[in-house]
């Protein structure tokens, strides 16, 4: 009787589906949120590379820094025999890649020989870096890149700044995204973004 008794109880039933669905709601909604947060920082990220973009025309140029043989001061006309006033050609400028992996410690390379140069002090690679920190804080001197390409624009022996204005792109790569969904375990990274503008005065250390 009391076998039968248990068999046909149902006393309890609805505590143990609660039980079975709360961890799957729970999963659930963690999902939800973290998908928000996902698309969040994407959106600060892309606008932290704009701002970054923005940033590296209107502030000092990279490659060289403030060197009488940096890029910012380098003269095609008196060191690079091209006649001055005329455009100089991508052959003489093939394009400048600057990377860094920690604050003081920034490269920059031409992508062809240059007769420029490109050693940097850092001091214009952190100032950027540090601009977008101000957009999105999880972005790390590792994360940056910055690009300078032949535009066709400008012209040799320019007396009122760089003689040439390049294409300068800056991208954001490799920046982690820690899930709530099962506590964190996995990381996920964000989508690398990029934005291009053309160089305007390449000298300052401020942008708006």
């Amino acid at each position: 009787m009391r076998l039968r008794n248990l068999t046909v109880d149902q006393r309890g039933a609805s505590a143990v589906e609660f039980a079975l669905i709360v961890p799957v709601m729970i999963l659930f909604l963690l999902g939800i949120i973290d998908v928000g947060r996902f698309i969040w920082n994407t959106n600060e990220l892309e606008k932290a590379v704009q701002i970054g973009a923005r940033w590296a025309v209107a502030t000092d140029i990279i490659p060289g820094d403030d060197t009488a043989t940096g890029l910012k001061n380098y003269s095609f006309a008196v060191s690079g025999g091209i006649p001055q006033g005329e455009t100089v050609p991508k052959s003489s400028f093939p394009g400048v890649k600057c990377t860094s992996t920690a604050a003081g410690a920034v490269t920059c390379s031409c992508k062809v020989a240059c007769g420029f140069s490109t050693a940097t002090n850092g001091d214009s690679f952190d100032n950027l870096v540090g601009r977008m920190n101000q957009i999105y804080a999880g972005v790390g001197n590792e994360n940056v890149e910055v690009d300078y390409d032949w535009s066709g624009l400008g012209y040799s022996g320019d007396p009122f700044g760089s003689d040439v204005d390049p294409l300068v792109t800056v991208t954001i790569k490799d920046v982690d995204f820690r899930p709530i969904f099962l506590a964190g375990i996995f990381n996920f990274g964000l989508p690398d973004l990029s934005y291009t503008l053309t160089m305007e005065d390449g000298v300052g250390d401020f942008s708006n």
